[in-house]
């Protein structure tokens, strides 16, 4: 069974870092990876995306603070955030395309969501 294992939230002042990850296992093959972000009261909305190429693709809040990456050798991916703001306060979830076969078709994949909160 596929399992997303998700870390590096937590509490952070205004202005501060933090490095979120994400470990796939039990999976075959994966394709797009990505993080996605929920704030109480609102929509679940786009942060950042990469393919399996490396191309990537950013949410308009965080372009120029956040830098998603991806590391195939230990189906991990990383989303380093900078510059916090308050209105980052959300949990993020990272979501894969995975195949769990060689015969699976690819299949969307979400983790259980990690808290990020930006306050002074």
């Amino acid at each position: 069974q596929v399992q997303l294992a998700e870390s590096g939230g937590g509490l952070v002042q205004p202005g501060g870092s933090l490095r979120l990850s994400c470990l796939a296992s039990g999976i075959f093959s994966i394709g797009v990876m990505g993080w996605y972000r929920q704030a109480p009261g609102e929509e679940r909305e786009l942060v950042a995306t990469i393919t399996s190429g490396g191309r990537t693709n950013y949410g308009d809040p965080v372009k120029g603070r956040f830098t998603i990456s991806r590391d195939n050798a230990k189906n991990t991916i990383y989303l380093q955030m900078n510059m916090l703001k308050p209105e980052d306060t959300a949990d993020y979830y990272c979501n894969i395309e995975a195949k769990t076969t060689m015969r699976a078709e690819m299949y969307n994949y979400w983790g259980q969501g990690t808290q990020v909160t930006v306050s002074s």
